[in-house]
């Protein structure tokens, strides 16, 4: 792991809302305000004309700007090689605009902090690895030294620990500790269980939904209201892109509202006709009960997959903005029989804890961390984190009842301990083979065409008229940095071949420099 000279920070690359963070002297993880003196900044691009971008505007000139101009939540976009926007001729990966936001918040720390070389850059556990590698690719984009991507429970739940001063503390944190992170956004939502003591942390479960967040609660306002303004008028106001994004706006306003007060009134103009939407706070929760449902059965599968009971869980923890609906506390204090806690700010923790994790990579791989004293870089040097992977790996096979039906054979389970292997054998399907095709694939049903392709290769230079049934050693395993490798042997004549997953996706280096080049292009303020 190589570190390039400047300061070393976390950030958190939210759907909604973005920020950075670092360690002060006394080794406490500080958000660093944006050029408006607030800690977090939209996730919000305004592609204005002659190359000019603006990360973060206000919702007036979001509200004022063509909505073809405007991308929000380009996160859930993140490893979508189909996306693209065209802009002035240039074509806008969700890598090159992610960039921008990245760009937007070194430039606003670099203000404070000096020079920023490295960054530990956040997504969600539910990520898969195309996500992940276009995640690095936006950060390299912006011209970050990307040390590490660190799942955003993780990194809650090490601001949490880090902050309470139990990580490098064993007098303090004499047994482990197991926390529940429920953490829901403006896009993405995930659950979490982490077990840690004072010098290690091992998440045992995690489950997911990277299209579940906030921004799709206020949908259901804006669809609401779109209703009642066609009742009214005869109009669907969300056929124009312009009033639709406008609605959008206004159903975010109210949402916000509504964890405020049990009341609040959408009002907005279509075609000279306009309308005042009452709404209140139970109708909020009856037209997003489903919603709120489907967090609701993650959590306890989560538990599940972990094989812990509700009372083995210490501690609930909130994060992301959108736990700040009343709802989401309300039920989960009935679904675990425990009030969730307020210790962390939901708004900026990711970014605190993935802060702390990029100075334990720093106090380990270099001779300390910036300014950061001695004391809390021997606790820092003293941390050891343990992850589970995500998503289900698993190799196509055939059925054994029906030879025209492919199968994906799970080997090594979602929530497995990082680093996982495992080796089994199976048997050809037919006689004479010249080649055996393995085709690599990630997810948890057994029907094909509900998984990812990630990969394959072939065992070649078969011995002359191999019989159906003969036996193939398959060894497949990922490291703790999520590399997967498969090695398989072909156990008559002995035939070995093999296959990493870099997950490049067709990105090679040239390629990043270019989309580097082209955001060089582009002003960000």
């Amino acid at each position: 792991m190589k570190f390039q000279p400047g300061h070393t920070v976390g950030i958190d690359l939210g759907t909604s809302y973005s920020s950075i963070a670092t360690l002060d002297t006394a080794g406490q993880p500080v958000v660093i305000e944006n050029s408006l003196g607030r800690p977090i900044t939209p996730s919000i691009v305004l592609l204005e004309g002659g190359g000019n971008v603006l990360v973060g505007p206000n919702a007036q000139k979001v509200a004022d700007a063509p909505s073809a101009s405007v991308v929000i939540g380009i996160k859930r976009e993140m490893g979508n090689s189909a996306f693209f926007i065209t802009h002035e001729g240039r074509k806008l990966t969700p890598e090159l605009l992610s960039s921008m936001i990245l760009t937007k918040l070194k430039q606003d720390a670099e203000k404070t902090l000096g020079p920023i070389g490295n960054a530990v850059i956040t997504v969600p556990y539910y990520f898969n690895d195309p996500k992940r590698q276009a995640t690095r690719h936006a950060g390299r984009i912006a011209g970050l030294n990307v040390i590490d991507i660190i799942n955003e429970p993780t990194a809650a739940t090490l601001a949490y620990a880090w902050q309470r001063n139990e990580l490098g503390n064993p007098e303090l944190l004499r047994k482990q500790k197991t926390v529940l992170v429920y953490d829901l956004g403006g896009g993405t939502f995930d659950v979490t269980v982490v077990r840690y003591s004072a010098t290690e942390f091992h998440v045992l479960a995690t489950d997911g939904d990277t299209m579940l967040g906030g921004l799709d609660w206020t949908a259901r306002i804006a669809d609401f209201a779109a209703a009642k303004f066609e009742a009214a008028h005869g109009l669907d106001p969300r056929t124009d892109p312009h009033t639709k994004q406008l609605l959008m706006l206004e159903s975010e306003a109210a949402k916000r509202d509504l964890s405020l007060r049990t009341q609040t009134t959408i009002n907005f103009e279509f075609r000279g006709r306009t309308i005042a939407v009452e709404f209140d706070r139970p109708k909020f929760e009856s037209i997003t009960a489903d919603l709120l449902q489907r967090t609701q059965d993650t959590t306890e599968f989560v538990l599940d997959q972990a094989k812990l009971k509700i009372s083995d869980v210490d501690e609930v923890l909130l994060v992301g903005g959108s736990t700040s609906m009343p709802m989401v506390p309300e039920m989960l204090n009935t679904t675990l029989k425990r009030v969730p806690s307020r210790e962390l700010n939901p708004h900026v923790a990711v970014a605190q804890g993935a802060a702390i994790h990029a100075a334990i990579l720093e106090a380990k791989h270099t001779d300390g961390h910036g300014n950061v004293g001695q004391a809390a870089v021997r606790r820092l040097r003293s941390i050891t984190t343990h992850d589970v992977n995500s998503h289900s790996l698993g190799v196509e096979i055939q059925d054994r009842k029906d030879p025209n039906v492919k199968l994906n054979h799970i080997m090594i389970p979602r929530n497995s301990r990082l680093p996982a292997k495992c080796m089994q054998r199976f048997v050809t399907t037919t006689g004479k083979p010249s080649s055996i095709h393995l085709k690599l694939l990630q997810g948890e049903t057994a029907d094909v065409t509900g998984c990812e392709y990630i990969g394959d290769f072939r065992l070649t230079e078969l011995p002359q008229n191999l019989p159906a049934g003969s036996p193939v050693e398959l060894v497949y395993a990922i490291t703790a940095e999520g590399i997967i490798q498969v090695k398989a042997k072909e156990l008559t004549g002995l035939n070995k071949a093999e296959v990493a997953i870099d997950w490049s996706h067709g990105l090679d280096e040239k390629q990043i420099d270019g989309m580097a080049q082209i955001a060089r292009k582009y002003q960000v303020t």
